[in-house]
C-alpha cells in the first residue's frame, strides 16, 4: 500500500505564496510518484487537521516563519509524525540569522561582519560604513532586505514606517560585491555550485527568485575549480554545524571583482529551500541525476521524526 503523505503548505507567512507553489509542485510530483497526498493549507488548527488525516509522512513545503522555524517540527515531533526538512533546533537556529552565524564561525565558515541593531537606530544614522545590507533577523526569500549603497547620503527612511512588518531588531552586515553563489546538500552531500545573477538589476531579489526569467542561473557556476569546491565545504560544514537534515541551500557571496578582496562568505542556510519551477535545489538536483520526481520521493523516505 503506498504511503500517505500530507504536504503542508500555505499558512501565513510572508512566503505563503512561495509556499503555495513549492507545496502544489511537489503534491502533484508525488502523485507521480504514486504516493496517496493530502495536500493541506496550513491554518492554526493544523494540529486537529494532522490527527484527522492520519499521514503516514509529512512532506513540509511551508516556507517562512511557524513553517521554517521550528515551530511546526515541534509540533509534528509530539504528535510523533515522521517530515521532512530539518528538525526543531536546527529549523529554529537557522532561521534566526544572527545566531546561525555564530554557529557557523565557531565551525569555520567565514560569515560577513555585522551586528543586531533596532530598526530606528538604523534609520536614524549609518551603523556600518556603506555600501552594507540590512535585513530581517528571521525572514526568508530576501523579504525585507535593504541595499545601503555609497551613493546613499541618509540611512533607509523606510525602517520608520509603522506598516513595517519584519520586527524590530535588524541585523547590519557588511556587503560583499561579486558573484552570489548558492549550493545545496543532500544528506551528507553536497551538490554543485550555481552562480546566480538577477536578470535585471544587480541584486538577488523576491522577483529575481521567483519571477519566471527574474535571473539567469549558471551550472556549473564559472569559477575557478578551487573555489567551486570550496563553496562546496562550507555548504556542507554549515549544514553539519547547524544539524540541518534532508535537504538545505546555502547562500554565499565571493568578490572576484577587479582588484576585490577575493571574499567567500556564507550568508545564510535554508533549511526550507523553495521548489518551485523557477528554484535552485530542483535544478541542482538535476544536475546531479536526479528527476523532480525522484528528488521528492527520496525526501519522502529520508523523512523522521527526533530530527
Amino acid at each position: 500500500m503506498a504511503k500517505h503523505v500530507a504536504v503542508l503548505y500555505g499558512g501565513w507567512s510572508a512566503e505563503r505564496e512561495v509556499s503555495l507553489a513549492t507545496g502544489r509542485a511537489c503534491c502533484k510530483a508525488l502523485e507521480e510518484q504514486g504516493y496517496k497526498v493530502t495536500p493541506i493549507d496550513v491554518q492554526p488548527d493544523i494540529a486537529t487537521v494532522l490527527q484527522a488525516t492520519s499521514p503516514d509522512v509529512v512532506f513540509n513545503a511551508l516556507h517562512g516563519r511557524v513553517g521554517e522555524d521550528g515551530t511546526i517540527q515541534g509540533l509534528l515531533e509530539v504528535l510523533r509524525i515522521p517530515y521532512t526538512h530539518s528538525g526543531v533546533l536546527a529549523s529554529a537556529l537557522a532561521m534566526q540569522k544572527d545566531k546561525a552565524k555564530v554557529i557557523m564561525a565557531a565551525a569555520g565558515v567565514p560569515v560577513p561582519k555585522g551586528m543586531v541593531v533596532n530598526r530606528l537606530e538604523a534609520a536614524k544614522s549609518h551603523v556600518l560604513p556603506a555600501p552594507y545590507v540590512i535585513k530581517p533577523v528571521s525572514e526568508g526569500s530576501s523579504v525585507g532586505v535593504i541595499i545601503v549603497r555609497e551613493d546613499r547620503s541618509h540611512p533607509p527612511q523606510e525602517l520608520m514606517r509603522e506598516d513595517w512588518a519584519f520586527g524590530e531588531q535588524v541585523l547590519v552586515e557588511s556587503y560583499v560585491a561579486g558573484r552570489e553563489l548558492t549550493c545545496a546538500v543532500m544528506g551528507d552531500k553536497a551538490l554543485g555550485v550555481i552562480d546566480i545573477r538577477p536578470a535585471t538589476g544587480v541584486f538577488y531579489d523576491y522577483d529575481a527568485k521567483y519571477v519566471k526569467g527574474g535571473s539567469i542561473h549558471v551550472l556549473p557556476a564559472e569559477i575557478k575549480p578551487n573555489i567551486y569546491q570550496k563553496v562546496q565545504e562550507l555548504a556542507l560544514t554549515a549544514h553539519q554545524a547547524l544539524g540541518c537534515r534532508g535537504i538545505s541551500r546555502a547562500d554565499l557571496r565571493y568578490d572576484d571583482t577587479p582588484g576585490g578582496t577575493g571574499e567567500l562568505v556564507v550568508l545564510e542556510v535554508n533549511t526550507q529551500p523553495g521548489m518551485t519551477e523557477t528554484s535552485l535545489v530542483p535544478e541542482l538536483a538535476a544536475h546531479a541525476g536526479f528527476t523532480f520526481g525522484e528528488l521528492v520521493q527520496w525526501m519522502v523516505e529520508d523523512a523522521t521524526c527526533n530530527r
